[in-house]
């Protein structure tokens, strides 16, 4: 905060105003930060979903065909189970009359729980081999499995082959696995099953290398030596053939519960064990196998730990207890620290994305329907009021004659004022002008009776007050006004000859209070100003005459508009309660009974901002301003008559096109984004032109019907690539200042002076 001196070098304590606007000046930053956090969470969400249904960081990819020339002989011919204690490969073989029934892909929330089930009426335990982003979208699931006995063991977070991966993705893939298991059911595990894996002999020199690896971080790697197929869906008996061993043979069978259609395996399941039991065979789990194999060989089990890189095993107390299920679960590691904490955060995180992603589908298809709605209704009404307002015979009554009063309010702008001053100078309308300086520190006021004198101008009135803001100086010249009707604009806004003569001809008729100007941009031959001028044309004055026929303006644009004085005093004059006093009066208006009109004939030239930094700073403004007027006009909902007419038509017409549908509408630049890169980049594509082509139809409608050349609509791809973003953000930013309670001042733009007549805009 700066302080100022007076001309003895005294300091003099800070204006009100000003500690006011520093306020608010510090509060700007973290707002902004928020609005671009609510997004990225958006975004975050989104992305953390697509990696769990591997449509973010999926690979496809299976090797095959690669030669197994470094893989030891003994591994290749050896048993399921692949260790290396010691640092040493062994392979450790199912014994005779037993079943290591695995199941891989799990879990699935129809065909799990109906295995688990099954193996619980048959007293079966089962070692299942988990894909983490499943076990972090159904963690009840893995708890259930856990209680009720069976084993488990790591099938990677996305399913990838490893063999193609990295290093670091392996290690990624492995510690988000073991987070997900300590979320669901708090434990982490030793065992590893590879995607696509089957015999040892299927080893080869690519995927070698990551057995030796994880093994030296305290895995075991589990193969199968007897497939049921099941993933064929071969017809349930065949599936129970597949996965009997010949003889007295034990085995690793595997069998599927996620991954497809299971219906076979379910079928097959009941059977399958019930065949074995007849024949004198044992279930038992993987950790159980090495149990046996342990005890026969005189040697404790002590499954080797692993984790040891992600830190998920060796700080891990051992889950097994002694008792039957304990051993049957030796590879099961209690989690704790801050891998318990982490898993049970990754498991909210997804429980969030989960839930979050079918409601933000669902608004997308709502945003969809609004957006294409709106357009609809803009260009059958707006078409509808050119045909009304242009018919030959169409006039609002005798023609009004009578002098007006133009109000002028200024603060700093020494540099358009002349210009403005100087188009009111050519008005075919009888008008007296009122400049209200408000408080300008850059000789305004000289400048505006200066330009006055060298016009011959004796119509202009120079009023000077202290900083009041808009609102105050608008108000002053209402006060100081001699006719009956006002006319009001912007210091830097210029006026065509017939400006005025048009824009008070609707006070013909006495029931309309207000009137709204065409609003064109002047500066528009730069890249902000184009993007500007499309929306000025498109946005503005399209829904200006679709309002207009549903008799609910909502504002009356600062740079050009009409009023009648005994209208602005009646609803008390520009209020300074929010900072869009335009839509603030506008709305007053229809609730106190009058009729607000838009009047296309009548254009005023304005100087739009000329950069990203004034453009955010004004449309925050106006945004925020907006949502100030609506919630202080809130009551007109349930009023009667014209207010409420306003308050039930009107309002929900804004909140649902100006505030909902903006701040929804970046889920369809999000979404589309995330399908082009991740989904299916045509089809995203497609989509994304043909709303393009729909909104650039509206558009060039909208300039044919202002009769503005078309060449500007070439900058619409762009508009929606860069400028439309800005305008969501400055949005969201806007309801999270509303939602904090912040309050904002009326803000100065820099102004350059380019617009000077419409003759010079092309």
């Amino acid at each position: 905060m700066t302080t100022t001196s007076t001309s003895r070098g005294r300091r003099r304590a800070p204006t009100r105003m000003r500690r006011a606007a520093g306020r608010a000046a510090a509060l700007q930053k973290p707002r902004v930060i928020l609005a671009l956090l609510v997004l990225l969470g958006l975004t975050s969400v989104m992305l953390l979903d697509g990696y769990l249904r591997a449509e973010v960081g999926g690979d496809e990819r299976v090797r095959t065909g690669a030669s197994s020339s470094e893989v030891p002989d003994r591994i290749i011919d050896g048993g399921p189970i692949l260790t290396f204690r010691g640092g040493r490969a062994t392979t450790v073989s199912v014994p005779k009359k037993t079943i290591a029934l695995t199941f891989d892909d799990g879990p699935n929330p129809t065909y799990t729980p109906q295995v688990l089930k099954i193996l619980a009426e048959n007293d079966v335990p089962a070692t299942f081999f988990l894909v983490g982003s499943m076990v972090s979208r159904y963690p009840g699931i893995v708890r259930d499995m856990v209680q009720q006995g069976s084993e488990v063991g790591i099938h990677t977070f996305t399913h990838v082959d490893l063999s193609y991966q990295s290093d670091a993705r392996v290690d990624r893939e492995m510690e988000q696995t073991q987070l997900a298991l300590a979320g669901a059911a708090g434990i982490t595990t030793t065992l590893f099953r590879a995607p696509y894996s089957s015999e040892t002999d299927a080893i080869d020199n690519y995927s070698w290398p990551v057995y030796k690896r994880l093994g030296q971080e305290g895995y075991t790697s589990v193969f199968v030596d007897t497939d049921s197929d099941d993933w064929k869906k071969p017809g349930v008996s065949k599936i129970v053939g597949w996965a009997t061993p010949k003889g007295t043979s034990g085995a690793a069978v595997l069998m599927h519960d996620a991954g497809g259609d299971r219906e076979q395996t379910i079928k097959a399941l009941p059977k399958y064990i019930k065949r074995m039991k007849a024949k004198g065979y044992t279930f038992t789990t993987v950790s159980g196998v090495i149990e046996q194999r342990n005890a026969g060989g005189g040697r404790t089990a002590a499954p080797a730990v692993a984790g040891a890189r992600s830190g998920n095993g060796p700080n891990g107390q051992a889950a097994q207890d002694g008792s039957a299920t304990g051993r049957l679960q030796a590879a099961h590691r209690k989690a704790t620290g801050a891998t318990l904490y982490e898993g049970k955060a990754l498991i909210v995180a997804v429980a969030v994305a989960e839930y979050a992603l079918p409601v933000l589908s669902a608004g997308l298809i709502v945003v969809g329907v609004a957006v294409m709605g709106r357009f609809g209704m803009m260009v059958i009404l707006a078409r509808r009021h050119y045909r009304q307002r242009n018919r030959r015979r169409f006039g609002w009554g005798p023609p009004v004659t009578r002098p007006v009063s133009v109000i002028v309010p200024a603060y700093n702008e020494k540099e358009c004022i002349a210009n403005t001053l100087e188009s009111l100078s050519r008005s075919s309308h009888p008008i007296e002008i009122i400049v209200v300086d408000d408080g300008s520190t850059d000789g305004t006021s000289e400048i505006a009776r200066e330009a006055a004198y060298a016009l011959g101008m004796t119509n202009v009135r120079v009023i000077r007050q202290e900083n009041g803001g808009k609102p105050a100086a608008l108000n002053n010249g209402v006060r100081s006004a001699s006719c009956d009707i006002v006319v009001m604009m912007d210091g830097d806004t210029v006026f065509e000859p017939e400006t005025v003569r048009q824009l008070v001809q609707p006070f013909a008729d006495p029931g309309i209070g207000a009137v709204a100007g065409n609003a064109k941009v002047g500066n528009r031959n730069t890249i902000i100003g184009a993007w500007q001028h499309i929306e000025y044309v498109m946005g503005f004055n399209l829904d200006r005459r679709m309002y207009d026929l549903l008799r609910c303006m909502p504002t009356i644009p600062g740079a050009i508009g009409a009023f009648r004085r005994e209208a602005v005093l009646q609803v008390g004059g520009m209020s300074e309660d929010t900072l869009a006093e335009d839509t603030d009066i506008t709305i007053a208006m229809h609730r106190a009974g009058w009729r607000v009109v838009y009047q296309e004939h009548a254009r005023a030239w304005t100087e739009a901002p000329g950069s990203l930094k004034q453009l955010w700073s004004q449309r925050y403004r106006w945004s925020y301003g907006t949502m100030q007027a609506l919630w202080k006009h809130r009551k007109s909902l349930t009023d009667k008559g014209p207010s409420g007419r306003f308050g039930r038509v009107g309002m929900p017409l804004v909140v649902i096109f100006q505030i909902v549908t903006p701040v929804c509408a970046p889920l369809i630049d999000v979404f589309t984004a995330y399908s082009m890169i991740f989904v299916d980049f045509t089809a995203a594509l497609l989509a994304w032109l043909a709303v393009l082509a729909v909104q650039l139809g509206c558009a060039a409608y909208a300039f044919g019907l202002d009769r503005e050349k078309y060449r500007y609509l070439l900058m619409m791809p762009l508009q929606q690539l860069a400028y439309r973003q800005m305008m969501y953000l400055v949005l969201i930013h806007s309801c999270i200042t509303a939602l904090t309670g912040g309050r904002l001042r009326w803000q100065k733009l820099k102004r350059t002076g380019e617009v000077a007549t419409p003759a010079g805009v092309s």
